[in-house]
């Protein structure tokens, strides 16, 4: 262990460990109120956090180059869509990295963080190390894609083979991967198996579920599959890939040779590239938390309470690593959960949000708040509620012409109610704009509005939110 002088302890009021959403507001707020703020994220690559650097900006991007006009399996756009999308991150980044930069109490340091004890830390930047310590600290490590164990293609976590990638590397290259599969079978997966088809790869979803798209209603979820299916994803439900192997081409490039097990057997799949999608895990690996006293759950996450505390006295953990919904905007509102503690302002609790909107942005994109029809159901006879459900296809909604302006009349939306209350339990949106429409309609579940009310509101005119008129209509 390299020792560590006096003269290389850095002292500080609070340390944010990680540069993401909530953390790196947090910090600022604290140095503008002229806290000595450190704020530590091991890679210059990753200031300001997943979000914007690998996460929903980037992809979201491509989601929308990938729409403008060009022929399908345009190579040379795709190329051009990446290089696009790495100027706007990284422009991103150093905006981000000025944000906290300018503020004088405030100091970036680069490095790995590892606690050696309570309220104590190791940086290490390759041979060089020191130590800080500081009166309060802040967790915004965020999360990792998870790497399964598969013959060829990963191991112990890490990836074999330079044909197989996570969502990080595979938006990294320009290089648009002609056949594409892509492992998983959750809305990451479908939202880059809509994204690489729009580009013009052949995509193939292998699924381990037997059904598509499980937690969705039996309605839904075939109407996003038939989307994807429709814009040329093929679709393997119960599908294992059992192993991955390096092939040649003819003309001697190679390529990817998957074995891929369903109930009536395998099969062989010949692709360029392979895409883990299986969800993300907290990134709490190498932060040596047991020094500092800070427990994790049984999935690795930081294990906080309502007010987003830890184990350990003065130390709280914001944003994916505490385990909880895995959204940049939850982030933020963990950073306001956090600030009212240190601050005395009006109280604040994680237990607070009752309603949390989601957005895949396939596309169209599938936004979704509240119950399914399924939940509400299940829920009904406890609750006493009378359910009703309106469920109307987009290209049948006659107030809503949007969608035929912009030529994308495919998906449906569906709105569960307690007629007995007029309360909105829930809200499925798989249209156009359903990613501003769905705001609306939580802020309606947050503040009780009844469904009537959405009903019978005046909206602009030609607007997708226009379609609650119609639809709710349809609940007797």
């Amino acid at each position: 262990m390299t020792h560590v002088t006096d003269a290389q302890l850095l002292e500080f009021d609070d340390v944010v460990i990680g540069f993401g959403k909530g953390g790196k507001t947090l910090a600022g707020a604290l140095g503008r109120a002229g806290r000595r703020v450190a704020v530590v994220e091991q890679s210059d690559a990753m200031y300001g956090g997943t979000c914007i650097n690998i996460g929903c900006v980037p992809t979201k991007a491509l989601v929308h180059a990938a729409h403008l006009a060009h022929d399908g399996g345009d190579g040379p756009h795709y190329a051009a869509s990446i290089r696009a999308k790495d100027g706007l991150t990284a422009t991103l980044r150093a905006a981000n990295f000025a944000m906290l930069d300018t503020i004088d109490t405030v100091t970036v340091i680069t490095a790995h963080a590892e606690f050696v004890g309570p309220r104590r830390v190791r940086l290490t930047v390759g041979s060089d190390v020191r130590e800080l310590t500081g009166e309060r600290f802040f967790l915004n490590t965020g999360s990792l894609p998870v790497v399964p164990d598969i013959p060829g293609a990963a191991e112990g976590g890490r990836l074999v083979s330079p044909r197989v990638h996570t969502s990080t590397e595979l938006i990294s290259g320009d290089l648009l991967p002609a056949r594409l599969a892509i492992v998983g079978g959750g809305y990451i997966a479908y939202e880059f198996a809509s994204l690489y088809a729009a580009f013009g790869s052949t995509v193939t979803l292998l699924d381990r579920s037997e059904i598509p798209l499980k937690h969705e209603d039996r309605d839904v979820a075939p109407a996003v599959a038939g989307v994807l299916a429709g814009d040329g994803v093929r679709l393997l439900q119960g599908a294992r890939l059992e192993r991955v192997e390096e092939a040649a081409n003819d003309d001697g490039a190679g390529h990817a040779r998957l074995t891929v097990a369903q109930a009536g057997g395998t099969q062989v799949i010949d692709v360029d590239a392979v895409l883990i999608a299986v969800g993300r895990a907290p990134a709490t690996h190498g932060l040596g938390l047991d020094a500092a006293g800070v427990e994790t759950d049984s999935r690795g996450a930081v294990a906080v309470d309502s007010l987003l505390r830890t184990s350990a006295p003065d130390v709280w953990a914001l944003g994916d690593v505490n385990g909880g919904p895995q959204h940049t905007y939850v982030s933020l509102d963990d950073y306001r959960i956090v600030l009212a503690q240190l601050n005395g302002g009006p109280a604040r609790s994680a237990s607070d949000r009752t309603t949390i909107p989601t957005t895949v942005f396939t596309t169209p994109p599938l936004s979704r708040v509240g119950l399914t029809e399924t939940e509400a159901r299940a829920q009904a006879a406890e609750r006493g509620w009378d359910i009703g459900v309106a469920s109307k296809e987009v290209a049948k909604i006659a107030a809503m012409p949007r969608p035929k302006i912009v030529r994308d009349q495919r998906g449906l939306i569906k709105v569960v109610v307690d007629r007995a209350s007029g309360s909105i339990l829930g809200a499925t949106l798989f249209c156009v704009d359903s990613q501003e429409i769905i705001n609306l309609v939580a802020l309606a579940m947050d503040h009780g509005i009844p469904y009537p009310a959405l009903r019978d509101r005046m909206y602009t005119h030609p607007s997708s939110s226009e379609a609650l008129n119609e639809v709710l209509g349809a609940i007797a």
